[in-house]
């Protein structure tokens, strides 16, 4: 049974082909190499041959191969033929992520991140370790964007600015806790800080994601008119409004959360509980999906290496058998 050529398999110099037929060519066509030698001279020459009926030649008797040399030698230039076609398999094109934006988490760290507050898997976590959680897994998926990272409270700081290496985002977003940047919410001055990042950057599609747990406390730019800011600059601001599960209220201004959003022509989303902010980030990825394209290189199998290997393996063996011949031959001899 033939075994079947995988579709994927593909010959890229067909051309060398062709070559398969020229020892054939070389043995007809060009002329046998004649050497001359001395001669030996033997007396009444002519009297042995009508006594032995037998004719003398002009050339000495060319000595034949041997019919298993011929077929090695086949076999091998047959292989090396193969290896210099240079045989491969050739997968499908991958799908590479397209860098299409700049994502950029605006996070508060303000002391109220640190209630505890939130149930996750049976256990209390403050609101800030509840946010790292679900947050580490959203960074993870944005692979096709360079992301940046501002925390904030009463004052605003660049952790992380943007780039496509999301591992070192993940981890700098891992290392902040709550406090390091005051005690406030500045939540204006935060925006301002973002766009400032967006103006340092060429790339044209703005994402900004906010997250915060209280109400702004900023004297130096109102929420709003940042909001304003971010919108003549293609800025779009999507805010999550971090909640209380324990229905015992919250100091959550949603009116002015949802206000930037609309302003930038983004959304606005309230996370009560660890399971509603996986649905943000459910959410999140389907109004900002990864854009892919198709990446002209093809992942390929190189497949020459073997039949050079064959190849080199058989003339070696050759070599052996000859070699071991001509010394049985010659221990007979003696």
């Amino acid at each position: 049974m033939i075994p079947e050529i995988p579709n994927n398999f593909e010959i890229i110099n067909m051309w060398v082909l062709y070559l398969l037929p020229l020892p054939i060519f070389v043995y007809f066509l060009v002329p046998v190499l004649k050497l001359k030698s001395p001669s030996l001279v033997v007396p009444n020459l002519q009297k042995a041959e009508s006594i032995t009926a037998q004719k003398s030649h002009k050339s000495a008797l060319v000595k034949r191969r041997n019919f298993f040399v011929w077929i090695g030698l086949i076999v091998i230039w047959v292989l090396l033929i193969a290896a210099i076609s240079n045989p491969q398999l050739v997968g499908k094109p991958e799908l590479k992520v397209k860098t299409s934006r700049n994502f950029l988490i605006v996070a508060d760290i303000s002391f109220s991140m640190a209630n505890k507050d939130w149930q996750v898997d049976g256990k209390s976590l403050t609101r800030w370790e509840a946010v790292k959680t679900v947050m580490h897994e959203f960074i993870s998926k944005r692979k096709g964007d360079r992301m940046g990272l501002i925390f904030f409270a009463s004052n605003s700081y660049i952790q992380a600015p943007f780039t496509p290496d999301i591992l070192t985002v993940d981890k700098m977003l891992d290392e902040a806790d709550v406090g390091m940047a005051g005690q406030m919410t500045n939540i204006g001055k935060a925006i301002v800080k973002g766009i400032e990042m967006f103006d340092q950057d060429t790339i044209k599609t703005k994402v900004m994601l906010l997250l915060t747990d209280g109400v702004d406390s900023g004297t130096d730019i109102l929420p709003l008119d940042a909001a304003d800011m971010a919108k003549r600059d293609s800025v779009m601001v999507y805010t999550i409004g971090i909640g209380n599960n324990t229905g015992n209220g919250t100091d959550l201004d949603e009116v002015t959360l949802t206000e930037i959003a609309e302003l930038t022509g983004a959304k606005y989303f309230l996370a009560k509980d660890i399971n509603s902010l996986e649905q943000v980030y459910t959410e999140l990825d389907r109004l900002e999906p990864i854009e892919f394209e198709e990446e002209s290189f093809k992942p390929r199998t190189l497949l020459y290496y073997y039949p050079l290997a064959l190849a080199i393996f058989i003339a070696i063996g050759m070599l052996f058998v000859m070699g071991v011949g001509k010394f049985i031959v010659m221990l007979i001899k003696k």
